[in-house]
């Protein structure tokens, strides 16, 4: 090399290295800019950037380091114990090495995504905020959303917060609903186009509208709002949506709300630019009482096209109408380009709870077909001509009690399914069970929802005839063929949702405590992991400094937890955790205590008085939202605070756990407090007599 050459190398390197300092020395360096571009990329791997990854919500992930040949060689590489939490059900975020995600009573934690160390915690301090005027509610959120440098959370009591991704400092806040409200919020927001959208829940806490928001991401200002089932006429529609939807409804059922709450299932297709909703069943679920003469009831149990900037309607497409079972839409809304009889399709991934299977042209709403993936004793089949389910006679109880299946617990609930384009598979969390549909017991002419209490106008119970031997599965679903791929049995209910990879992978943690991998091709079980406490999130998956992690967070809850203990993983008894897993892992997890149930208090110097025991068990009704189960909230039988009038006045009355989530019930007389204590001691005395040798 002659001298000039040489001197002109050292020129460039000089450059170089200029350039490099001036840049931060490396791209990889350079924060992410998460806006719609970054959240549309389907090839990321080092981040999961949304609730299901991409805009396209199919939970799919190209990473194959982690695959069928090695995944049995997963280990846990990182954990952090989250003892103030309870049920944990939201999916975590991965942005620049920094983990997200949501826990109890709406507070965000930031940690490091290789080591579990935590860089902030934002408390928006819902207790302080709720004070004495809401009712029992849930401590769950199922997650949050990130744009362009910002965390994105919506809490229970309706408020929709914009938080600093770096600094955890809360940057505005917008009030979604007020707090005389019967609403809540459990679901997670939707970042699209500069906007964030939310919805709310309320079908069964009171006479409820629904609707959705969306919110400048910068100011927090109201951009538009749509209604999901039409007002009062006389006061004029919002849109002509309404007026078109109002059609469909009949008698006075604004005065019962309609329903319609979309507190789950939002997707953006960015490819068409076209928001969907999921929309909720009605309020209350019995249509004699709230649509007296029948009709569609738009837009419940409905997937809505909106136009994304405007929040006008654009066209809708409807799994259940008139619905009267709780079969609301408010599932996943996945999309897909599927191969169907030789051509390309864009089309929508659906499985509400009602049971049938369905996929849609996403352009157009037009349905292209639908399938049972469980037992459907409601309905026959799908009309393609109409769109329409054939209902089959009886089902409404016209004449009499009726066994339904899917419960309103669904054929499939929020619990994320996935969708692998490699296989062409979608992977659903699958539920197998029958109620009995009755209404005799209702006044049809009289009923009304009370604000915060409630109700749906229906009785029902569980039969013993139930659909299946086992209560779910883990269903592998072919939506161009609409079939069973395989499936496969689980023996307890309310499982989480998927994770599937370019590994040929499938991911699901299961409300026994084990984390499983699955061959996506054929469902053979590959990996095993026992986490010692029920999960009901779904796992993600990210790549940093060349190593996959495998993260979910542990702590059964949801909605079916908060009415039944009897997995075991009862209130504070077991430790919630984050874990994340890689195959290079050497942490060993510290073991948890096996199930536990708790015993009911025996006092024969508290004696119960029937009337006042009666008194309480209609007091009781709201709080068994929470306290039902055990799992969400102590089990009040083997709680001694019942026993003492000061302390339950303190805990119940005065707010002095609501840091813990028990809301202040200020309203609530002394006798109204007696009544309670009678009603929770006649509880444990009926337990006591069932479990003894000589009772029950």
């Amino acid at each position: 090399m002659n001298g000039t050459c040489a001197f002109t190398h050292r020129i460039e390197f000089l450059l170089l290295l200029v350039v490099c300092i001036l840049s931060a020395c490396s791209p990889t360096d350079s924060p992410l800019v998460v806006d719609d571009e970054a959240i549309a990329n389907e090839e990321e791997i080092e981040n999961w950037l949304a609730y299901g990854r991409t805009h396209n919500e199919q939970r799919f992930s190209p990473i194959t380091d982690i695959n069928t040949t090695n995944v049995g060689d997963l280990k846990v590489d990182w954990y952090i114990d989250l003892p103030n939490d309870v049920g944990l059900v939201s999916t975590p975020l991965v942005v620049d090495g920094v983990l997200y995600f949501v826990g109890s009573r709406n507070i965000v934690k930031a940690v490091d995504a290789t080591s579990g160390a935590l860089i902030w915690e934002y408390d928006p301090r819902e207790a302080e905020y709720i004070g004495s005027t809401r009712r029992a509610g849930f401590s769950h959120s199922r997650g949050i959303t990130f744009y362009k440098g910002k965390v994105f959370l919506a809490t229970w009591s309706g408020r929709l917060i914009a938080v600093d991704a770096k600094t955890g400092k809360e940057i505005w806040t917008a009030v979604t609903f007020g707090l005389d409200e019967p609403l809540f919020i459990t679901g997670a927001p939707k970042a699209f186009k500069d906007k964030v959208l939310i919805g709310n829940g309320g079908a069964e806490t009171g006479p409820s509208r629904g609707y959705v928001t969306a919110y400048d991401t910068e100011t927090g200002e109201l951009a538009w709002r749509f209604y999901i089932v039409p007002g009062n006429p006389v006061d004029g529609f919002e849109n002509e949506a309404m007026e078109m939807a109002a059609e469909t409804w009949t008698g006075e059922w604004w005065k019962h709300g309609g329903g319609g709450n979309a507190w789950h299932g939002f997707t953006y297709d960015a490819e068409l630019d076209v928001l969907y909703i999921g929309t909720g069943n009605g309020s209350p679920w019995n249509r004699k009482v709230r649509s007296p003469e029948g009709g569609d009831n738009l837009f419940l149990c409905s997937i809505v096209a909106l136009d994304p900037d405007t929040g006008e309607y654009l066209w809708h497409y409807q799994t259940t109408p008139g619905e009267t079972w709780d079969y609301n839409s408010n599932m996943d809304i996945v999309l897909a380009d599927l191969e169907i009889e030789g051509e390309e399709v864009k089309a929508i991934l659906h499985a509400p709870k009602n049971g049938f299977f369905y996929v849609i042209n996403r352009a157009t709403g037009k349905l292209i077909s639908a399938e049972p993936f469980v037992e459907t004793s409601w309905a026959s089949h799908v009309d393609l001509a109409t769109g329409k389910p054939v209902e089959l006679p009886g089902v409404r109880f016209e004449e009499g009690p009726a066994y339904i299946t899917p419960p309103p617990f669904g054929a499939h609930n929020w619990h994320a399914m996935s969708y692998n384009p490699l296989t062409g598979l979608t992977y659903i969390p699958t539920l197998h069970k029958a109620t009995i549909f009755a209404d005799a017991a209702v006044d049809l002419t009289t009923w009304q929802s009370i604000p915060f209490q409630g109700g749906s106008a229906t009785d029902g119970f569980a039969p013993e005839k139930q659909p299946r031997e086992y209560p779910s599965s883990l269903l592998a679903w072919d939506p161009v063929k609409q079939s069973v791929a395989w499936s496969v049995p689980q023996d307890h209910y309310w499982n989480a949702g998927t994770l599937t990879t370019a590994g040929n992978l499938v991911f699901q943690g299961r409300a026994d405590g084990h984390l499983l991998a699955y061959d996506a091709r054929n469902g053979e079980s590959l990996w095993d992991f026992d986490a010692g406490l029920g999960i009901s999130a779904p796992p993600i998956t990210y790549k940093l400094n060349g190593r996959q992690y495998i993260a979910l967070l542990v702590g059964w809850g949801g909605g079916y937890p908060a009415w039944n203990g009897d997995m075991g993983w009862a209130y504070k008894a077991h430790t919630r955790r984050l874990i994340a897993f890689s195959l290079d892992g050497e942490v060993e997890l510290p073991k948890l205590p096996p199930p536990y149930f708790p015993v009911p208090i025996k006092d024969d110097t508290f004696i119960v008085e029937d009337a006042l025991a009666y008194e309480g068990a209609v007091l009781f009704d709201p709080c068994s939202w929470c306290h039902g189960g055990g799992v969400a909230a102590p089990d009040l039988t083997a709680s001694m605070i019942p026993l003492d009038h000061e302390s339950f006045v303190s805990v119940v009355r005065e707010g002095s756990r609501a840091g813990l989530g028990m809301p202040a019930y200020q309203y609530l007389t002394d006798d109204q407090l007696l009544a309670l204590r009678h009603f929770i001691r006649r509880q444990a005395m009926n337990a006591i007599t069932a479990t003894s040798p000589e009772g029950g």
